[in-house]
Order: C-alpha cells, then structure tokens, then sequence
C-alpha cells in the first residue's frame, strides 16, 4: 500500500493542529493557576482528542474518495 502525498501533508497538518490545541490547553490550565504536572496532563488530553478526531475525519474522506 502506498500512500500519497497529500495523506501525508494532510496527517501532518493534523499532528501541528493538535499541537497547537494542546498549547492552548496547557497555557489555559497553567493561567486558571494549576499546577505544571496537571497542565500538561490536560494538554496531553487535548492532543490526543484533537488527534484522533482529525485522523476519524481523515480516514472518513479518504474512504470516500476511493
């Protein structure tokens, strides 16, 4: 199976947006006063989420267009 450029681009266009979701998430937690160790819990939390739910997507448009 080979897999295309523009899966590619697009799988790391999802790695960066969850990145940056889980900064949010843990510069929020850190400004609400938490401690480190539970803001960056929460920013794991957040990547993750963010991560899997780009990927359903993605899996669900390149399902569709073959």
């Amino acid at each position: 199976m080979t897999v295309s450029p523009t899966v590619l681009v697009c799988l790391a266009t999802a790695v960066l947006l969850s990145l940056i979701v889980a900064l949010m998430a843990v510069s929020l937690t850190r400004w609400d006063g938490a401690s480190l160790p539970t803001a960056l819990a929460r920013g794991g939390i957040a990547f993750g989420g963010t991560l899997t739910l780009c990927c359903v997507v993605l899996a669900v448009l390149i399902s569709s267009t073959r």
